[in-house]
């Protein structure tokens, strides 16, 4: 599927994952992350962001 915001959402992707094939693509990104029963990378702070871990118990650790 194309996206029409691809610029843009690369932009403000926080994600640091070099080789992600959906990086711009958040619709994508998304559905790929809760099959996974995880969060995308634009949900945590930065630090947070470069352990890799996208957990829910990550999120709200992040978030207290």
């Amino acid at each position: 599927m194309d996206c029409d915001n691809l610029e843009a959402n690369l932009a403000d992707c926080s994600c640091t994952y070099a080789g992600c094939s959906r990086k711009g693509k958040c619709c994508d990104c998304i559905k790929y992350h809760l099959a996974m029963r995880e969060l995308p990378a634009c949900a945590f702070s930065a630090g947070a962001e470069l352990t890799y871990d996208r957990s829910f118990a990550r999120f709200i650790k992040d978030n207290k």
